[in-house]
């Protein structure tokens, strides 16, 4: 039972920024850039070991965004071609996130995470996690009109793309990783009527999409009971703006019917609803409590934290509750509107609150 836990990525230091892009434009050669990308990942379990997190990861430092390993380790994506979404703030700000989208048949080039587990794994004592796109996320990738010429249905690219993720998942268990997180947000996009138009628009049918994405993480963590998966949902995160609203209760048969062992859950304030969908979380899960907002500098306060635990433990008993942030700190490469002083503070207040709470 880890009581803190962090949700994955980690602001990119500037260092970071410049190699990728000079590497890109193949301005730096692979060796350079890997010593690099080998630094900020070292200083990324360096920081989450000062702040004392139970578990780790290494901050997705080699990723230009959360899924960034699904759309470089394997051939078939057009990196920026997809369904344009727009992520907002509270005072109305917009910009706009080009996804990738699939254009031809879906090849593995290479292992999307056993580079970044294997070199976490020898970074650390600490108990590491690795984070893994889903495949509900990975439907967004497709559009009818786009896709067709590589898959006639959503469907087939769907088929193909679950058995890319079995297969990631039984390398990263060879590796000896104890601890994968599936990240999908998009299945909060299901309760935004926006998002549900557009998944209409290319194609996907989002009601029959949330029953088909529970089949999907079930096939691709179902055989391996020994290994902890976590699953999480956010509504959007993308330089400190969001994509979605609204409470978890109509999507609570994710809770009901996926056999994640964890939840790692967005609740750090009004737009994410209240904590009553938790009685419908089977007795035998987790859940993690996002309270500590990843997107604004200021520092949430201890007594406050603990208040709303305490208004969670209502619905869920508290020993079957941790803490972590409410989403990484920088799903995309630009990261959210935070300093590298307020993270490691927000780190810090989750792993002292949760000592304080659960012992």
């Amino acid at each position: 039972m880890y009581r803190s836990d962090v949700v994955g990525s980690l602001l990119r230091p500037a260092y970071l920024k410049d190699a990728r892009t000079k590497h890109d434009a193949g301005e730096m050669s692979d060796t350079l850039f890997k010593e690099i990308e080998d630094r900020a990942v070292s200083e990324a379990v360096e920081l989450q070991e000062r702040a004392d997190i139970e578990v780790v990861t290494d901050g997705e430092m080699r990723r230009y965004a959360f899924y960034g390993h699904l759309v470089e380790a394997v051939e078939g994506y057009d990196k920026y071609g997809g369904w344009a979404i727009p992520f907002r703030d509270d005072a109305g700000e917009e910009l706009v996130l080009q996804r990738p989208v699939v254009v031809s048949k879906l090849q593995r080039k290479r292992h999307m995470c056993a580079e970044e587990f294997t070199w976490l794994r020898a970074s650390t004592a600490r108990p590491a996690k690795t984070t893994l796109v889903s495949a509900q996320q990975a439907a967004a990738y497709y559009d009818a009109d786009k896709s067709k010429a590589a898959y006639a249905t959503v469907d087939a690219y769907l088929a193909d793309l679950v058995d890319i993720l079995r297969g990631e998942i039984d390398e990263l268990i060879r590796l000896g990783c104890q601890y994968i997180q599936i990240d999908s947000p998009q299945y909060t996009a299901l309760l935004d009527p926006e998002l549900r138009e557009g998944y209409l628009k290319r194609g996907n049918d989002p009601d029959r999409l949330l029953d088909l994405s529970i089949e999907m993480d079930n096939a691709i963590i179902n055989q391996h009971p020994t290994v902890q998966f976590g699953l999480h949902l956010c509504r959007g995160n993308n330089q400190s703006k969001f994509y979605a609203q609204g409470d978890y209760g109509p999507i609570t048969k994710v809770f009901q019917k996926t056999k994640f062992d964890r939840f790692l859950l967005e609740f750090d304030d009004a737009r994410s609803g209240g904590f009553e969908p938790l009685g419908e979380v089977p007795e035998d899960r987790i859940v993690v409590l996002g309270l500590v907002s990843t997107k604004k500098p200021e520092l949430e306060s201890k007594d406050e934290l603990k208040r709303r635990i305490n208004e969670a433990a209502q619905y869920i008993a508290r020993d079957r509750l941790a803490l972590s942030p409410q989403c990484g700190f920088a799903s995309t490469l630009e990261g959210n509107l935070v300093t590298p002083a307020d993270q490691e503070a927000k780190l810090k207040l989750v792993a002292e609150t949760a000592r304080e709470v659960w012992g």
